[in-house]
């Protein structure tokens, strides 16, 4: 496993999930406090993945071209984000339009009934 990684197991939680996933989950909250579209989770996604690959090359001795471990990062970084948006876009949309709106769960939201 630590070949599709590029990486041991407890730097990629560290790293990754820990210390960038962080950062994607708070990129993904901003893109959607200010109305953004949700495809720039994506492309700042797979940015945050070429950083995560430095640094886990610079700092802990991986692998800086791995396509595997760059895919799996970056996917890992994406979905957090997207996650992110998704949910501060519906505490946004029940938040800003209470008379429209109310939730339907952690991700979604509802029309009220009339």
């Amino acid at each position: 496993m630590e070949s599709l990684l590029g990486t041991s197991w407890p730097v990629f939680i560290g790293l990754t999930v820990v210390l960038f996933g962080g950062a994607s989950f708070l990129m993904g909250q901003a893109l959607a406090e200010t109305w953004r579209p949700a495809w720039q989770n994506v492309l700042y996604g797979l940015l945050l993945g070429l950083a995560d690959r430095f640094l886990n090359f610079a700092l802990f001795g991986g692998e800086l071209l791995t396509v595997t471990g760059y895919v799996i990062h970056s996917a890992v970084l994406v979905a957090i984000a997207l996650a992110a948006y998704r949910l501060t876009q519906a505490h946004k949309m029940v938040a800003q339009y209470p008379w429209l709106y109310e939730r339907a769960g952690l991700f979604a939201w509802r029309e009220k009934a009339r």
